[in-house]
């Protein structure tokens, strides 16, 4: 997009509005970061509590057929949601089975390369990405911080219509798919999407006037 600037050679310069720009990308990356770990532990910890009279609020449950020592699921919008809490000592939705050391020392490479993609593009790309890579962190920090402190992952959201069910999920999880999900929208759709468009550096050239020109894509 090009706009004239005011008369003269030269314009305003033009660093105060990228800055600014780049700081409310980092606060709304940081801030969903936050806000999703955050939910992720509070969810976590209210399902794997405990009831006034010292019992656990929802036992271990299975989402199959009936399994001795487990319980069934408890409904929370009939059969279409529930709850089944489980301890996950694999990867996201159970897959990947019994390796949470592997798995979070990959968390942390992810979570080292979700920042480090941050601090180079959080001052260039729209505000989509920053809210995916927040998406992303947060999910990879929560689910973290349950193999750092209990050595598995507690999921418990259980979603499906009968007997077609979605793999046992959390909060952690839903924000990393989603994530996912924006990103291959962003890769494939581009500047298509509202808040998805990088922005270019506003530079200043002379017009064909005699006025100077700022070109530059805005965000």
């Amino acid at each position: 997009m090009t706009t004239a600037a005011t008369k003269g050679t030269a314009a305003e310069p033009a660093l105060p509005a990228p800055r600014a720009s780049a700081v409310g990308r980092w606060g709304l990356f940081t801030l969903t970061a936050v806000i999703v770990t955050v939910l992720d532990q509070l969810t976590k910890a209210w399902v794997d509590g405990e009831d006034a009279s010292g019992a656990p609020r929802f036992p271990l449950a299975s989402t199959g057929r009936p399994v001795p020592g487990l319980a069934a699921p408890t409904p929370l919008l009939g059969e279409l949601v529930r709850i089944a809490k489980s301890y996950n000592d694999g990867g996201i939705f159970g897959l990947f089975g019994d390796s949470a050391l592997v798995l979070g020392l990959a968390s942390l490479a992810v979570i080292a390369a979700i920042l480090v993609y941050q601090l180079r593009q959080g001052s260039t790309s729209g505000p989509l990405w920053s809210l995916t890579l927040g998406l992303l962190l947060g999910g990879a920090v929560g689910n973290l911080i349950d193999r750092l402190r209990l050595g598995y992952v507690i999921d418990f959201v259980d979603m499906g219509i009968g007997d077609l069910r979605w793999y046992t999920f959390n909060v952690a999880d839903a924000a990393i798919s989603t994530a996912i999900v924006l990103f291959f929208a962003l890769s494939i759709l581009g500047d298509r999407l509202p808040g998805g468009r990088v922005a270019g550096p506003v530079r200043t050239v002379p017009g064909g006037d005699g006025r100077a020109v700022e070109q530059g894509r805005a965000s």
